[in-house]
C-alpha cells in the first residue's frame, strides 16, 4: 500500500517536471524563432543603405563593401540569416523603412528626438565626430562662423541638423564629393561632415583648395551610429542588438573599424 502511494507520488511529480520541461522547451523555441517572424523576407536580414557614402558603404568595381556593409553580414550571421542589401536614394530611405521594404537601416544613422517617436533604434555601434570643411582661403575659424553661411549638406541628415543649430543657411546635395566640389567652385561656403568620411574621401581624393576645421566635442557631442527598425521590430531589435554586443566583445567591430576607418570609432572615446 505504501509502495503504490509512493509509486503515485513519484509518477505525479516527474509528470509535473515533464510538462514543465516541455512548456520551457517550447517557450525557449518560440522565443528563439520570434524574432525572425518580424523580417520581411524569410530568412533573410534586409539591410536598407545608400550605398554612396564610403567607408561606411559604397560600390568599388561593381560590388557593394564598406564598414557597415561588413558589419550588417556580422549580424546576420550571428542571427543565422542571409544578408540581403537594398540601395536606396537618402530622401527615401526612411520612408522604405516604414513601408516595410526593408527590416532595419544602417547608413551611419543617428539616434533623433523626431525619429525615436516613430522608430526604434540598436546600441550604438560607432560614434561620429564633426569637421567643417570649407575652402583654404576662408576666414572661417570655428564651426561658430558658419551663422549666415551658406552650408551644403545632405537632406534631413544630422550633419544638416547640426549646421542649421549654429545658424547656416543649408542648402542639400546629393553626397559629400558633390557638396566639396561646390566649395572648390566657390558656389558654397562649406559643409558639416563626419571626420571618418572626411578622412576616408582626403585619402582617396584630390582636396586641393580645402580646409578641415575641427568641431570640438565641447560645443557638439558626437552622434551615436546606431541600426534603424520599426517600432513593432521588438524581438528582432533585441537579438540584434546581442549580436552587435558580441561583434564588441569579440572584437569584430573594432577590427572593421580599424580597417576602413584607421581607427577605432566603435568606442566614444577613441
Amino acid at each position: 500500500m505504501k509502495f503504490n502511494k509512493l509509486f503515485k507520488s513519484l509518477a505525479v511529480t516527474l509528470a509535473v517536471f515533464g510538462t514543465g520541461a516541455i512548456l520551457a522547451s517550447c517557450g525557449n523555441s518560440s522565443s528563439s524563432k520570434n524574432y525572425k517572424s518580424e523580417l520581411t523576407n524569410s530568412g533573410k536580414l534586409t539591410i536598407g543603405l545608400e550605398g554612396t557614402y564610403a567607408p561606411y558603404s559604397y560600390r568599388k568595381d561593381g560590388k557593394l563593401q564598406g564598414f557597415e556593409v561588413e558589419l550588417a553580414k556580422d549580424v546576420a550571421k550571428k542571427l543565422d540569416l542571409k544578408v540581403n542589401f537594398v540601395q536606396t536614394k537618402w530622401d527615401s530611405l526612411i520612408a522604405g523603412l516604414g513601408s516595410n521594404r526593408y527590416d532595419a537601416v544602417m547608413n551611419n544613422m543617428t539616434v533623433t528626438p523626431q525619429r525615436e517617436k516613430l522608430y526604434s533604434f540598436s546600441d550604438p555601434y560607432a560614434y561620429s565626430y564633426y569637421t567643417l570643411i570649407t575652402k583654404s582661403d576662408s576666414k572661417m575659424m570655428s564651426i561658430k562662423d558658419i551663422k549666415g553661411m551658406n552650408i551644403v549638406d545632405g537632406a534631413g541628415t544630422d550633419n544638416a541638423v547640426v549646421a542649421k543649430k549654429f545658424g547656416a543657411n543649408v542648402s542639400s546635395t546629393p553626397d559629400n564629393a558633390t557638396g566639396y566640389q561646390l566649395i572648390q567652385q566657390g558656389r558654397a561656403d562649406g559643409t558639416v561632415n563626419s571626420v571618418p568620411a572626411w578622412k576616408y574621401f582626403a585619402k582617396h581624393n584630390s582636396t586641393k583648395g580645402l580646409k578641415e576645421i575641427d568641431v570640438p566635442t565641447k560645443l557638439q557631442a558626437p552622434a551615436e551610429t546606431s541600426i534603424m527598425l520599426n517600432k513593432n521590430s521588438k524581438a528582432l531589435t533585441k537579438k540584434i542588438n546581442q549580436a552587435l554586443a558580441e561583434l564588441r566583445k569579440d572584437g569584430t567591430m573594432k577590427k572593421l573599424s580599424m580597417k576602413y576607418f584607421g581607427s577605432d570609432i566603435t568606442t566614444k572615446n577613441n
